[in-house]
């Protein structure tokens, strides 16, 4: 089956666990924010919290000692990580097109 699992490597598998879902939200907070604000500075914060959800990815594997199937999962995480606040932004963009142009014609009737 495999080695025994050390106490110090429950506790960074624990760790970047948590830092995964920390990291996988400050990334959609600041795209969002970046996006909405036309700011390069969020937009940035952005990528360096898509780096770290990539290192705490990284260290969970290796922590785990995950191989095969779990490498794959993981993988398709962080492009699911990536991608999707892409694909939302886009969503609710379309969504709200019209809505500017919509307001302003009946505010002038």
């Amino acid at each position: 089956m495999g080695d025994p699992m050390g106490l110090q490597d429950m506790f960074f598998g624990t760790m970047a666990g948590a830092a995964i879902v920390l990291m996988g939200a400050s990334y959609a907070l600041f795209f969002a924010l970046g996006r909405l604000h036309q700011s390069r500075s969020m937009s940035a914060a952005s990528l360096v919290s898509y780096v770290l959800l990539a290192a705490a990815a990284y260290v969970l594997v290796d922590a785990l000692s995950l191989s095969g199937v779990w490498i794959l999962v993981t993988t398709v995480m962080l492009v699911g990580y990536f991608l999707l606040p892409r694909a939302i932004w886009h969503l609710c963009v379309g969504t709200h097109a019209g809505e500017s142009a919509d307001t302003h014609s009946r505010a002038t009737q």
